[in-house]
């Protein structure tokens, strides 16, 4: 049995949530679902959008599935995904990015993941406005060897375990000479220990640019976490859109799994959001706690499915609703694991 906290979410977040625990309860998978709150339903019911109770809870089980949470733009609280991603040391964001059967793209031969460092450059926190008209405002970034280390030796460590054939470190180097500069020394030197992966670097600017050019020429991306919380968005978007990605955010002892997508209030209640984002985060999820087989059994369902415009839901071309979807998919495992 596996102990597992659930984090709903706000906006779309039940609803898709809901759905995955009804894919992955047909897949005869021993979990005990742990309820928390957080985002702005937590912040409205107790002024706290990352209660105490959750943390303790995260901290205790180690592992989470969470759902998309709210944050405000330009005032409120601070990202709740930022400070858990800082309080429990999740270094590593991993973004994979792959054609999906039926899913509308400009690109049929996509397969690449982007790990981004998750806890340190310009998403630290340290920002002010220098004078007190506010007609200037300054933010530092950190970066660190050991910090730097970590990511990209989990980059290197995941391409030699999945046969993965290179790790492009990207960088603004030529500007930032010594925080993205450090980045990219550190990445030089890693990359010594690992002969049998090909290894180059690339300014990020050029990165973007090549990415929807030539998306064929990447298997792994490194990067800082400005970089990557940008360019894993530009992957997402060469496969379908966040709605089509999973995401894990792994450290020494926990991880948590999530759709980076948003909450979308406008249509939440209405039967209208696709809940494939936040499945592949739990396949993900699946296969870090070594349930490899159900991971494989509800991929290869999701994919049967996808192709099916009178079940999946708008955003993705389709006539369906959530329900259709997470209908769908479970009929397809069934078929597959020979339980109908």
């Amino acid at each position: 049995m596996h102990n597992i906290v659930l984090i709903k979410g706000d906006g779309i977040g039940p609803e898709i949530t809901e759905s995955v625990l009804k894919i992955l309860e047909a897949a005869k998978i021993e979990i005990n679902w742990i309820p928390a709150s957080a985002g702005m339903e937590a912040y409205e019911s107790s002024g706290n959008p990352l209660p105490d109770e959750t943390v303790a809870l995260i901290d205790k089980h180690k592992i989470a599935l969470k759902g998309p949470l709210t944050t405000p733009v330009g005032s409120g609280f601070r990202s709740v995904n930022v400070a858990l991603r800082q309080r429990f040391h999740l270094f590593c964001n991993m973004r994979p990015a792959r054609t999906l059967p039926g899913v509308p793209s400009r690109f049929g031969n996509v397969d690449l993941i982007t790990f981004r460092e998750n806890t340190q450059g310009m998403y630290i926190g340290q920002e002010r406005y220098v004078e007190g008209d506010q007609n200037r405002a300054e933010s530092i970034a950190v970066i660190t060897r050991e910090a730097s280390e970590r990511i990209i030796r989990s980059a290197f460590e995941y391409a030699r375990k999945y046969r993965r054939r290179k790790v492009t470190l990207v960088h603004k180097a030529n500007i930032l000479k010594y925080t993205t500069g450090l980045f990219l020394q550190v990445g030089q030197d890693i990359a010594k220990d690992y002969p049998d992966i090909t290894f180059n670097d690339m300014i990020v600017d050029n990165t973007a640019m090549q990415m929807v050019m030539r998306p064929e020429t990447f298997d792994i991306i490194v990067t800082t976490n400005l970089f990557g919380d940008i360019l894993s968005d530009l992957a997402s978007g060469l496969v379908g859109g966040l709605g089509v990605t999973g995401s894990a955010n792994t450290g020494d002892k926990h991880a948590i799994f999530e759709a980076v997508h948003g909450s979308a209030p406008d249509i939440a209640g209405k039967g209208m959001a696709n809940p494939t984002a936040l499945l592949l985060s739990a396949l993900m999820m699946l296969e870090h706690i070594g349930e490899l087989d159900s991971a494989q059994q509800i991929r290869k369902a999701l994919y049967r499915t996808l192709p099916d415009k009178e079940v999946i839901t708008a955003d993705l071309g389709g006539e369906g609703s959530t329900s259709k979807f997470t209908n769908a998919v479970v009929s397809q495992l069934k078929k597959i694991t020979g339980s109908e």
